[in-house]
């Protein structure tokens, strides 16, 4: 096992109508005034923004809004958001809804501390960061992990670039987790969720050579409850206890805790942040339509690691290349029975030429600049082969 430090600040308040000890909590963490960060139209017409606005005026917190943020969120909008907040003198970002809304709020909350600095150079790292404004989270959308997570991600819109952020700064100073929230959630969005949450932990999973049973045990039941309570979720989307696991696998997933004492590979990610850049596709779906395809090009470099996978995560019998293969193919066919594509025509943006591969490769490794994955390092040149395994 590698060397690690390991902290993860936020508060988590979990379960039932937790919605309304929203002011308090903002309150406690010393917010007077919050910039409430949120998506579509849903949050108002469900009530819950109204039983937000009611808990911040309860504990005499002054609040102002900033609605319309878009899956995929781009970094324009989230600029708008800094102009909002530094105008209306806020010292507290509240995202209420899914990681698109949490990871703009994360944004919003960079740019207000940091007057003056453009935010795409802060994402970029061209300036340091050493300050922010906390952060807390009313969550809706049990998938991308972002209420506890480091990272946060933007999409520049003018160069068609989708880039992550890493910084413990990104940490959320509380998280609000109520599962009723999720029952009126579409089920592609639940499918969507799902996978983003196993990706997460799988992308942490196949690393080479790493002795580390405990950090083992805990993705690998992680996945076994995400794929059982994933279906039932799909099944009933008003089914407490299915959700409840989903909401807290979705946290525990991208919090760093599953991949402990060992190195991360998120090379699928970066091909999943190539296709949604440039057709704008949900991503969760995008990381679907090429894990199957990611997977048939390296699985050969770490036999062992497939097997074992295959019988901790899917109990399958048996050891060498057979049960390696059989586990891929057990998590695509998973893939398939929740709806998520597994190629790139499912994803839903037709085959693609050539030319459009090429781009594609050359975008997830920044013009061949970065080596992906840990497994077996990926240039441009391989992870076009990638795109084409999945171009059907």
């Amino acid at each position: 096992m590698r060397n690690f430090t390991y902290c993860v600040p936020t508060e988590i308040v979990f379960g039932k109508d937790t919605e309304v000890s929203c002011g308090r909590e903002v309150k406690k963490h010393g917010g007077t005034k919050a910039l409430i960060v949120y998506g579509g139209g849903s949050a108002r017409r469900s009530g819950l923004l109204e039983r937000i606005e009611k808990s911040l005026e309860e504990e005499g917190i002054a609040y102002a809004e900033f609605g319309g943020v878009k899956p995929n969120p781009g970094l324009a909008f989230a600029e708008e958001g800094v102009e909002k907040g530094i105008r209306e003198k806020v010292d507290f970002i509240l995202g209420v809804g899914g990681g698109s809304a949490i990871d703009t709020a994360k944004a919003i909350a960079h740019g207000v501390a940091n007057p003056g600095i453009p935010l795409w150079d802060i994402w970029m790292k061209k300036v340091p960061l050493t300050r922010t404004t906390k952060v807390g989270v009313v969550l809706t959308i049990p998938a991308a992990g972002s209420e506890t997570s480091d990272s946060a991600v933007l999409t520049n819109e003018v160069i068609g670039k989708k880039s992550g952020l890493g910084t413990e700064l990104n940490r959320p100073a509380f998280a609000i987790m109520n599962p009723e929230l999720t029952f009126t959630l579409p089920k592609y969005q639940i499918g969507c969720g799902i996978a983003d949450i196993m990706m997460h932990t799988l992308e942490r999973y196949f690393i080479p050579d790493q002795e580390n049973r405990m950090t083992d045990e805990i993705a690998e039941g992680l996945l076994r409850t995400v794929i059982d309570s994933g279906r039932k979720a799909l099944q009933n989307p008003a089914d407490y206890d299915a959700m409840s696991e989903l909401m807290w696998c979705g946290s525990l997933s991208h919090n760093n805790l599953t991949g402990l004492g060992r190195a991360k590979d998120f090379s699928v990610h970066k091909l999943g942040h190539a296709l949604s850049a440039r057709f704008d596709c949900v991503h969760g779906a995008t990381l679907t339509a090429v894990w199957g395809s990611w997977a048939e090009y390296v699985w050969t470099n770490d036999v062992n690691r497939f097997v074992h996978y295959a019988k901790q995560v899917w109990g399958i019998e048996g050891s060498g290349e057979e049960t390696a293969r059989e586990g891929i193919e057990k998590t695509v066919s998973y893939f398939k029975s929740i709806g998520m594509p597994v190629s790139l025509g499912e994803l839903g943006i037709g085959i693609q030429d050539e030319k459009t591969l090429e781009e594609l490769a050359m975008d997830a490794t920044m013009n061949d600049t970065v080596r992906l994955s840990v497994l077996r390092p990926l240039d441009a040149s391989d992870v076009l082969e990638i795109f084409r395994k999945a171009n059907h």
